[in-house]
């Protein structure tokens, strides 16, 4: 929000946009959904790829490994039941079976990174087991273990692998690939229970009897291989089922179950080498069909998850493509209607209504501001829209326009009333002001005492500065100031009377001038700007600096005058924020509205676009700042006579403070009054030789007598010869030139000597002390 204005922009989209945006929004969303099924649908289909590609590179190794285990351990237990039985065979498998492990190991490493956490628990309780491995073989290479405990041993192995297996056969996404790996893994387990009754046969037929248990658990596999066999074969796949109907059907599996119920039922005539050489044949075909049911269903998983990628991604690209065509077809139908039924004519009213805002209603307000007379109706018609929304809009707009209009008549009327008031004010101050002059010149012509007539002094300077107060208060009215002269004034008369007008003026130092004039019309503007300058100086610097005022002849660009102070000078932004001010002045209700207080900068600017004179303000090498005047060549007077600093259409008579001070410059039938610069040397007790047309004998005879010493003890002051300070400009030839107040009997060297005195301890006391701030600062 603006802190100024209290207005938050709000960022209304345009009709165009709007309507657009009701059409793409429910675009936008179809988009977003048909994204978020696609990528889940994708994601799905990837999924099952990954998930059957793995199982596949698991299961067959893995069945392999297991396969190596069963026939591991039933030449294990043979080995144990016939200890002078050759160990090579065992060690053969051992060697094969070692082999396959490590192609399992291999597979499961890189499944167990992306598996869910129970099957890594399953691995690992798998890969603990085998851990165990090279410690059991040992014990059955020694004949030393336990049969039973082998046995245990080799199906908690196999128990924990067909854990695995079926916990991973159940990850595929796909229901029917899944089903087909379960029953992959349930032909092993049935094969793996057909290997245990083979082990269990093996050692009972070596042993020459079966013991009740061994006899009970021979049956148990037999049944079990056989029912899971008949109950899972029918739904599995059909290369699958064709190789179990091949081998139900063979003569070795009927020779298996044949030997199966004359074993079970204690026949003593099956052999243990009939007995291998049955059921290795028939294991090995079992062991096959699993593997040939698991490459099946991993082949059927990676078949339907290749589909599946394929559908999305030919779905997801029609829906695309249609919701394309429909967005396209529906921003053009928005665009043809927005086009058509709104934008022109919305078009029409914001060219007419910046019309009017733009040109003719500053074109109204500059004319009320001019003075004249404004017919409303006339000078600014109606918008005519119609009756419609738009037509609406267009009404408020006349109406805004009308009331702006009306307003900016009353500030116009309002504006000149202040103005008026300002003026009168302005002009009634400056009457008392001058009224206040007169009398305190009086005064000062009448009062012996040093020190009320010090304080007149004071108040006679004051009163000088309310004078340029007033004057202030009349610029600022856009009027000119009373003061005019009729003929060109010298230069040096000019600097030195606005150097008059400031508080601080023995702090001024006025370098040489060039011999130049300024004509009459410009010297009232152009000492009222340099005073306003010259106070500026002299305030915003340390009382005990000095203030130098240099100027030169810059032809043909005109006359430059710098004043310098030795202060704490200015920031760059403050520098660069006044020289705008004073190069192109702002309207002083601005000023108003913006609180500025400091009006001295805003009365030399508008002084200076008066009259033309360029004012910038620098840095100064020394420190401090240096305010640059150029006085253009249109207000400087040919090589001619100069006219003096008093000729002026409306100005008081010289006082006696401005006499001793240099206030004013006194005319051409009175001598000149000594200047600051004079009145400083007179008071450092400088002796500057006498003026060339002042001869040496007239100022030996003009020199007053010493004067006694007077009752209070105090020294004398020092003696004076007759224009002794006076400064070169001001020399008068002394033949028929009258001095304004002759010395005379009337004014014995007692009362020269009061003046002087009080004088001295005047400007003594303006050095040691900063009080001349609590008077009241420049207004710049």
């Amino acid at each position: 929000m603006s802190e100024k204005s209290g207005y938050t922009p709000t960022n209304y989209r345009t009709i165009r946009s709007r309507l657009a945006g009701v059409v793409v929004v429910p675009s936008v969303v179809l988009l977003v959904m048909w994204a978020v099924f696609s990528s889940y649908t994708l994601f799905d289909g990837f999924y099952m790829r990954s998930v059957a590609s793995n199982v596949k590179d698991v299961t067959i190794p893995a069945v392999g490994a297991f396969a190596g285990l069963q026939k591991e351990r039933e030449l294990s237990l043979v080995l144990l039941s016939e200890p002078d039985r050759d160990a090579a065979e065992l060690k053969r498998q051992q060697q094969e079976t070692d082999k396959a492990v490590g192609r399992m190991r291999d597979a499961f490493a890189g499944l167990s990174g992306g598996s869910p956490q129970d099957v890594v628990e399953r691995i690992d309780a798998l890969t603990a087991l085998l851990g165990q491995l090279p410690d059991r073989r040992a014990q059955v290479e020694s004949r030393a273990a336990d049969p039973q405990a082998v046995y245990s041993y080799y199906n908690s192995l196999l128990d924990a692998g067909v854990a695995v297996l079926s916990r991973q056969a159940r990850l595929v996404p796909d229901a029917e690939a899944s089903q087909s790996n379960v029953h992959a893994v349930t032909i092993f387990q049935a094969a793996d229970w057909m290997s245990r009754a083979a082990t269990v046969g093996s050692r009972g037929l070596l042993n020459g009897t079966f013991t009740p248990a061994e006899r009970v658990e021979f049956a148990r596999l037999s049944g079990a291989y056989h029912a899971s066999l008949d109950t899972t074969v029918p739904f599995a796949l059909e290369q699958a089922r064709e190789r179990y109907d091949a081998l139900s059907t063979g003569a070795g599996y009927r020779t298996l179950t044949e030997l199966e119920g004359r074993i079970i039922n204690g026949d003593r005539e099956v052999t243990e080498q009939q007995w291998r050489a049955t059921t290795a044949p028939v294991h090995e075909e079992l062991v096959g069909i699993a593997v040939r049911q698991a490459q099946d269903a991993a082949a059927l998983g990676l078949d339907k998850a290749t589909s599946l990628v394929t559908a999305v991604l030919i779905g997801s690209l029609v829906a695309l493509l249609a919701a394309v065509v429909g967005i396209v077809l529906a921003l053009r139908t928005s665009n043809r209607l927005v086009s058509k039924a709104l934008l022109t004519r919305l078009a029409s009213l914001r060219e007419d209504t910046l019309r009017l805002a733009q040109e003719r209603l500053p074109q109204i307000v500059a004319r009320l501001r001019g003075g004249e007379q404004v017919e409303v109706h006339r000078d600014m018609p109606p918008l005519d829209y119609g009756n419609d929304e738009i037509g609406q809009v267009a009404d408020a707009f006349n109406t805004a326009q009308y009331t702006a209009v009306a307003a900016a008549v009353k500030e116009s009327r309002a504006r000149q009333g202040v103005n008026r008031v300002f003026l009168d004010i302005a002009h009634r101050n400056q009457g008392l002001v001058h009224r206040q002059i007169k009398i305190l010149d009086r005064l000062e012509r009448q009062e012996e005492n040093p020190e009320q007539l010090e304080a007149f002094f004071q108040l006679d300077h004051l009163a000088t500065r309310a004078r340029r107060n007033a004057e202030n208060l009349i610029i600022l009215a856009g009027e000119q100031p009373g003061r005019q002269w009729r003929k060109p004034v010298r230069l040096s008369d000019v600097i030195r009377s606005a150097v008059a007008e400031t508080e601080q003026y023995v702090r001024v130092k006025v370098n040489p001038a060039p011999d130049r004039a300024l004509v009459g019309v410009a010297v009232a503007d152009t000492i009222h700007l340099l005073a306003e300058l010259v106070d500026n100086a002299t305030a915003f610097s340390s009382p005990r600096s000095e203030v130098v005022i240099h100027s030169a002849d810059a032809v043909p660009h005109g006359i430059v005058i710098e004043i310098e102070d030795h202060g704490l000078g200015l920031t760059q932004e403050e520098r660069l924020q006044a020289n705008a001010k004073l190069s192109n002045p702002p309207d002083f209700e601005t000023m108003a509205f913006r609180g500025e207080s400091r009006l001295g900068l805003f009365v030399v600017a508008r002084l200076a676009a008066r009259r033309g004179i360029k004012v910038e303000l620098r840095d100064s090498p020394y420190g401090g700042t240096v305010a640059l005047c150029v006085l253009p060549p249109n207000i400087i007077a040919p090589h001619t006579s100069a006219g003096d600093i008093t000729e002026t259409t409306q100005m008081p008579p010289v006082t006696f403070h401005a006499e001793r001070h240099g206030h004013v410059e006194t005319p051409a039938a009175r001598p000149a009054p000594v200047t600051p610069e004079a009145l400083a040397a007179l008071h450092a007790g400088l002796s500057s030789p006498a003026p060339a047309d002042v001869s040496e004998a007239d100022a030996s005879a003009d020199e007053p007598r010493p004067a006694s010493p007077p009752p209070g003890g105090k020294a004398p002051l020092p003696r004076r010869k007759k224009r002794q300070n006076l400064a070169p400009q001001l020399v008068q030839p002394s033949e028929g030139t009258p001095c304004a107040e002759p010395v005379s009997s009337d004014r014995p060297a007692e009362r020269i000597r009061d003046g002087l005195a009080a004088f001295q301890r005047g400007t003594r006391d303006a050095r040691l002390t900063d009080d001349w701030r609590s008077e009241g600062a420049p207004s710049s």
